[in-house]
C-alpha cells in the first residue's frame, strides 16, 4: 500500500510541474503557418483567417515564437490573426484558455 501511495504522490507532483497557470501575450494564428502569421500585418491576419476557415486549427504563438495548440479552439475564433492577452493554463504545449482579449 505504501508503494502505491508513493507512486501516486510522484505522479501528482510530475503533473503539477507540467501544468501551470499564467498570462501570455502573443498572436492567434493557424496551425498551417504557425509563427509565420504571428505579426501585426493585414496580410498575416487575412492568411490566418483564411487557413482557419479552410480547416486549420487555430494556435497561440508566444512572443518568442513558440506555437501552442489550444484545448478549446472555439474560445479564440473571434481573435484569429489578432495580438491577444491570454489567461489560462499551459500543459505540455497545450493552452487551456480561461480568458482572452485583444492586446495593444
Amino acid at each position: 500500500m505504501l508503494v502505491i501511495m508513493k507512486k501516486m504522490l510522484f505522479l501528482s507532483s510530475v503533473f503539477a510541474l507540467s501544468s501551470f497557470a499564467g498570462e501570455w501575450v502573443g498572436f492567434i494564428s493557424d496551425a498551417s503557418c504557425g509563427a509565420g502569421n504571428a505579426k501585426p500585418t493585414a496580410e498575416a491576419k487575412e492568411c490566418a483567417q483564411r487557413c482557419v476557415k479552410s480547416g486549420a486549427a487555430p494556435v497561440f504563438v508566444t512572443a518568442d515564437g513558440k506555437v501552442l495548440s489550444i484545448a478549446d479552439p472555439k474560445k479564440v475564433m473571434n481573435f484569429v490573426g489578432d495580438k491577444v492577452k491570454v489567461k489560462g493554463a499551459l500543459n505540455n504545449d497545450k493552452l487551456t484558455v480561461e480568458s482572452i482579449a485583444k492586446a495593444s
